[in-house]
């Protein structure tokens, strides 16, 4: 009896390209981790001794009123210069009500949220199946990589550490919940993903990269998996509104100094693509600016088809089934995408920062395709490992230097100008910060390379505030001038005001600071100045006025109160004076001087015994009593 023929089958493709085995040694993935970790910590620690910067910090930290009067319910209603990132600017309010304004423990901070990511990296590369070595491989190279550096290293940037703290374990979530469905993984992932895109809006990448997750593991990909996640998108698309709208009105978009078109900003937003694309693998020329060109070069015109045929390779790919090629460049393209500046934002067009989660789904080709190799090829083993830890000794170090020119603005506007010396804006914030330490002759050699190179209004009014320093009052006139000229703000016409009173020409000082009050009736510094002159012109009345004008807008100051008391004193309403006399002791209770005026207003009421108590505090603290 002939044998009855059995059915045979084609073997289906391989799937997902993920069936290496791990090895077949047991591995203590948590000690290596934690090694992982401690030497993460090492790279970036240089940070620690960080100041902050006048990149931002500023506005984001030290000087933000809603995180020095800790307004913690209006940090969720504000956004700062156009970047709606209400968690970050908590975390920044919460640690200044702990310890005050610490750069160095806000650095720490950032590193510490960075570790956080690195573990969850890991976690996701193990669950996409990578064998332990190789997720231990790509998640030390997304701990040091030199692009995470400013990521980490910058106050400001605490938006990206923080949202990748919740974007990396809600990813990992959603991974184990394919794996092995639970309600609590579902909603547990969504409430990481809401409370990221508070710390900042580029988490709406999120949904996207889920999709991509959808491909590697075999879901077919059709509107089902979109109506899955509608409620990502819906959350997505709602926060992506916010976020241009802020951007539009801080003026924040289209701020490049030179405007390019359309299909110019197709080139650059290509340049900017295949630029992300080479520094993964050989980072190089480490900028925090990367300031817009002039002109478009050839190297930004032949981007685009070159853009043009990486994207049919990756097609290409897809057609072939490689699932983990397709798969890590759709993750990076998805989380880059709306970076690329071709809807402009800010003053250059590539940011490190902005690789900081893309870069995953780099760090999971190489990683892949290097373990795949290897496993193909056993006898290569020990030169590829040992190619691959030089390789990342190499990425430390260079992150671990990179680190360093963090330190504060000089160093950090320094190492611009080693690629950009053509570029106002280094010159000008470099200059700033030497003026502030009273440097000069630096700062204004400075100020005049940025003016050389075209700077802008901002840079005339810095100068004029220099020579306003230097008591070249009309030097700084004729900088005021020049920056009202190129645009007419409250500030300039108030600096303006103040130095023509140097001068002694008060008529006109009066009518710049009242413009100025008059384009802005929230510059404080305005009221200030006016009160000063009202003062000197005995217009004691006027003075209080502008001086309460001046509180309402910032009753934070001591020597507002007790300007105010002193304007009270001569109005002869010594009662209330009291009050003003008070809250500047409340907020300065170190002042001498204040005790001892107080102290002669309690004596002019006759409370004798109250104001002897002032007067004894005032000499203890080594003011001379009349």
């Amino acid at each position: 009896m002939a044998k009855k023929k059995t059915k045979t089958f084609s073997s289906p493709p391989l799937k997902a390209e993920a069936q290496i085995p791990e090895s077949g040694k047991s591995v203590n993935s948590s000690l290596y981790i934690l090694l992982l970790l401690v030497f993460t910590f090492i790279v970036f620690s240089p940070a620690i001794k960080c100041d902050f910067v006048n990149w931002d910090d500023d506005r984001n930290t030290y000087e933000n009123k809603l995180v020095l009067e800790h307004k913690y319910a209006e940090i969720f209603t504000q956004n700062v210069i156009g970047n709606y990132n209400p968690l970050s600017i908590l975390s920044f309010a919460i640690e200044h009500s702990i310890y005050g304004m610490n750069a160095s423990r806000m650095h720490l901070v950032n590193i510490l949220l960075h570790l956080i990511c690195v573990y969850f990296v890991f976690k996701i590369f193990q669950a996409l199946k990578l064998n332990v070595w190789f997720a231990l491989i790509g998640a030390a190279l997304f701990a040091f990589h030199p692009l995470r550096v400013e990521s980490v290293a910058w106050i400001t940037e605490r938006k990206d550490v923080l949202y990748g703290a919740f974007y990396c374990p809600a990813l990992y979530l959603y991974i184990r919940n394919l794996d092995k469905p639970a309600k609590w993984k579902a909603l547990l992932a969504f409430s990481l993903f809401i409370i990221g895109l508070f710390a900042k809006i580029q988490m709406v990448a999120l949904p996207l990269s889920m999709l991509a997750v959808d491909y590697y593991k075999d879901r077919p990909l059709n509107f089902k998996l979109i109506l899955e996640k509608v409620h990502y998108f819906l959350a997505a698309f709602l926060f992506g509104i916010i976020g241009i709208l802020f951007l539009k009105d801080q003026g924040s978009l289209e701020t490049n100094s030179m405007v390019h078109t359309g299909i110019d900003r197709l080139f650059i937003g290509s340049y900017s693509l295949i630029t992300y694309c080479i520094k993964w693998l050989v980072p190089y020329m480490m900028s925090p600016l990367y300031p817009y060109p002039e002109k478009l070069s050839m190297w930004h015109y032949l981007s685009l088809p070159a853009a043009i045929i990486m994207l049919y390779g990756i097609y290409y790919a897809y057609k072939k089934n490689a699932k983990a090629l397709v798969f890590g460049f759709m993750f990076f393209f998805f989380n880059i995408v709306f970076l690329l500046q071709i809807l402009a934002a800010g003053q250059g067009y590539l940011a490190d920062r902005f690789t900081y989660i893309a870069y995953i789904g780099l760090f999971f080709v190489f990683c892949f395709y290097t373990q795949k190799w290897l496993f193909e090829k056993p006898k290569m083993k020990s030169i590829g490992y040992a190619a691959l830890g030089i390789y990342l000794v190499v990425l430390s170090f260079i992150s671990y230097n990179q680190t360093k020119i963090w330190k504060n603005s000089e160093t950090l506007w320094t190492h611009v100008l080693k690629y950009y010396q053509n570029t106002p804006l280094p010159y000008n914030n470099r200059a700033n910060y030497l003026r502030d330490l009273k440097q000069f002759d630096r700062a204004l050699e400075d100020y005049n390379m940025a003016i050389k190179y075209k700077a802008g209004h901002a840079t005339y009014n810095s100068r004029a505030r220099l020579f306003f320093n230097k008591n070249e009052d009309q030097k700084a006139i004729q900088d005021y001038d020049q920056a009202i000229k190129m645009k007419p703000e409250a500030e300039y016409y108030v600096n303006r005001g103040a130095a023509k009173a140097k001068l002694g020409r008060w008529d006109e000082a009066l009518s710049d600071i009242n413009k100025g009050l008059e384009l802005n009736k929230n510059w404080k510094v305005g009221y200030l100045n006016r009160s000063i002159l009202y003062n000197q012109a005995g217009k004691t009345d006027l003075a209080l006025a502008d001086i309460d004008s001046y509180l309402k807008l910032d009753s934070k100051s001591p020597e507002l109160w007790f300007e105010g008391a002193r304007c009270l004193v001569l109005l002869n309403q010594a009662e209330k004076a009291l009050s003003y006399f008070n809250n500047a002791i409340r907020l300065n209770p170190n002042s001498g001087l204040f005790y001892s005026e107080r102290g002669q207003t309690l004596q002019s009421l006759g409370k004798i015994d109250a104001a002897n108590q002032d007067f004894q505090r005032a000499q203890q603290l080594g003011q001379a009593i009349q």
